[in-house]
């Protein structure tokens, strides 16, 4: 008799969020098992309450670690790590761990997930080009001023369809087992230049604002963003974003072999979503 061995589930945390919600999307798109990690997920999974991810793991054969709000923060290391013995130690050696690009303390962080003993892919991603469409700046663009301390500093925005792309061909084939992917797009934008193009996508007037460090955080709470991504904004536009990562990299051409999505297109797809389109009250354009 012949039997065949059903693939096992992939567990996804941060299942519900930016690049989480996209891996789960590629990989039921496979028919492959799919297990969504967040605290609304079933099992449920919540990183401050680690009472919960010993069910969550259990049956999975891989995960996806996305640590909200980043591997930067303080605690993480020591949060991502634990998680990370407990997974092997669970027979869930095969993970993959989305890092920030240029964070010194992110790399504290895959160092610990590794000392674990996983077969561990890290990724690790420069700013998302979604950011300005599916985050606290897309309020930004509708407003038609995007008012960020970004200065002239240039990034390589990465499109999160790349970063999963990326992580699912990591958590389906284990040639990228050791493999440290840093993802990037095709080329260096400053926030001005990003919103001009988001500008020219929407054929609206969209303009980027210069603001101080503390304006930003102050303007960031207001508009209802949680106190912990306040903090790692304030540290990323006041640290990370000193040219450190003003550099293309090529670990998108080297996990997928293609190249990474450009910001135009992003642009343009958004647009074409409608995302960025304003709503009109009582026929009078807002």
């Amino acid at each position: 008799m012949t039997t065949t061995q059903q693939p096992q589930t992939t567990l996804v945390l941060g299942g519900t969020g930016k690049t989480g919600r996209r891996v789960v999307q590629r990989l039921r798109a496979l028919d492959l098992p799919v297990r969504v990690g967040s605290r609304a997920g079933r099992p449920p999974f919540d990183w401050e309450d680690r009472e919960t991810w010993a069910p969550a793991l259990e049956g999975a054969g891989a995960a996806y670690v996305s640590y909200y709000p980043d591997v930067s923060v303080p605690g993480a290391v020591d949060t991502v790590g634990a998680f990370a013995r407990l997974a092997v130690a669970s027979g869930v050696p095969r993970l993959v761990l989305l890092s920030g690009r240029g964070e010194p303390e992110a790399e504290l962080a895959e160092q610990a997930v590794r000392d674990s003993g996983a077969a561990l892919t890290v990724v690790r991603a420069t700013w998302f080009a979604q950011n300005f469409s599916e985050d606290y700046m897309l309020d930004y663009v509708l407003a038609g001023e995007v008012a960020l301390p970004a200065g002239d500093i240039a990034e390589p925005f990465i499109d999160a369809d790349d970063i999963a792309d990326v992580a699912v061909a990591a958590l389906t084939d284990e040639r990228h087992v050791g493999q440290v992917y840093e993802l990037t797009g095709p080329r260096l934008l400053t926030f001005a230049q990003a919103v001009a193009e988001i500008a020219r996508a929407t054929g609206r007037d969209v303009r980027y604002v210069p603001i101080s460090i503390e304006e930003h955080a102050a303007t960031a709470l207001a508009h209802g963003v949680p106190k912990e991504v306040v903090e790692l904004l304030t540290y990323l536009f006041s640290e990370v974003l000193d040219g450190r990562n003003a550099h293309v990299a090529d670990g998108v051409q080297r996990a997928l072999g293609r190249a990474p999505k450009d910001f135009t297109d992003f642009a343009l797809d958004a647009a074409a979503s409608g995302v960025w389109e304003v709503p009109i009250a009582s026929g009078v354009p807002r």
